[in-house]
C-alpha cells in the first residue's frame, strides 16, 4: 500500500470513522512507521541481513501487537 493512499478507516462495527483530526492522526503515524520502517530494513539490508527476514520480522512484530482498550467499553 502506498504510504499517500491509506485506506478508509472502519470501526469494528463496519463504520467509516470520518473525524478529520482522526484521519490526520492515523496519516501522521503511518507516514512516521513507514519511514521508520523503511531506514530499519535499508540498516538492515547494508548490513547484509536477509530481507525477507527482516520483513518476517516485522511482521511478527505486527502480530505481537496488543490492544490495551479491547474490552474496556
Amino acid at each position: 500500500m502506498s504510504k499517500n493512499k491509506w485506506p478508509v478507516w472502519k470501526r469494528d462495527d463496519g463504520t467509516t470513522v470520518s473525524c478529520t483530526e482522526k484521519i490526520k492522526v492515523m496519516k501522521e503515524n503511518l507516514d512516521e512507521i513507514n519511514q521508520l520502517m523503511q531506514d530499519a530494513f535499508e540498516d538492515g539490508v547494508i548490513m547484509e541481513v536477509s530481507d525477507q527476514q527482516i520483513r518476517d520480522v516485522f511482521h511478527e512484530i505486527v502480530n505481537q501487537l496488543n490492544n490495551p482498550y479491547k474490552n474496556k467499553k
